[in-house]
């Protein structure tokens, strides 16, 4: 299943955000600041992960996705990129049967070729086990860049056309949406950033065009369920007007009775 576009129309909106993305910052200043090792703030992050996933199926929340790892954290010191994958590996472990047990779909997204292979085949494993839940579904992107994903769906979708004998057919916003990594979901209705950073580093580029974007000083480790309530109440006090006017959108909430 795909979903339409916010560019080409406008979604329903509801009380509880439907799609929920978070960038989940701050770890390693928290650890910092405790004067502790940072992967004790990876650790701990992973803690918070088990909170906000539990918070957001009691509220209703049909999608949750988490940025884990971005095409750039390469980047970071061998040593913690390596503590970072042993992390993946025991939530993996630790995690899945629970996600199963309470019907949540778990999905991993990005290039995952650069992971070694007994990471690869754990991924494939947890996807294939909870593929048919019906709850909430957690998206962790990992390996992943908004790039990356535009240009791997063009690819693809250029592909597709050549072998369909329609090379050079000019390409369309639904064709290629169709491709990308999280066709499976609707757009984000609420992006979520904490640790006090006010970017959105290469997230969900495409999907964020209409996403009411929410920032919060609070460390990962430390946003729980009552940060995630202010999180909802601060998207339930905006209009999503997608492009429309304040007078529309007031029309179309509260349409006049006929006479």
């Amino acid at each position: 299943m795909t979903h339409t576009s916010s560019t080409k129309e406008v979604p329903a909106v509801g009380a509880i955000p439907k799609h929920i993305a978070i960038i989940m910052d701050g770890n390693g200043r928290w650890a910092t600041k405790r004067f502790l090792p940072r992967v004790a703030g990876h650790a701990k992050g992973v803690e918070a992960v088990r909170g906000i996933v539990e918070a957001c199926a009691r509220r209703g929340v049909s999608y949750l996705t988490l940025f884990a790892f971005s095409s750039e954290n390469w980047r970071r010191p061998a040593e913690e990129v390596s503590l970072l994958m042993r992390l993946f590996v025991t939530a993996l472990e630790k995690e899945v049967a629970k996600m199963h047990a309470n019907d949540i779909r778990l999905k991993v997204v990005g290039d995952l070729s650069r992971f070694d292979s007994k990471l690869q085949a754990m991924i494939v494993a947890a996807e294939a086990k909870t593929a048919n839940n019906k709850g909430l579904t957690v998206t962790v992107c990992a390996n992943y860049g908004g790039r990356w994903d535009i240009v791997q769906a063009t690819n693809r979708l250029q592909q597709h056309l050549s072998e369909a004998g329609k090379a050079g057919q000019q390409i369309t916003e639904d064709q290629l949406s169709s491709y990308l990594s999280m066709a499976y979901a609707p757009e984000p209705d609420l992006f979520v950033r904490t640790g006090g950073e006010t970017r959105i580093s290469n997230f969900l580029l495409w999907q964020l065009a209409y996403s009411e974007f929410y920032f919060t000083d609070t460390f990962w480790p430390d946003f729980d369920a009552t940060a995630l309530d202010v999180a909802i109440l601060s998207y339930q006090n905006r209009e999503r007007r997608f492009g429309r006017t304040s007078a529309q959108v007031s029309e179309q909430s509260h349409p006049q009775e006929s006479n």
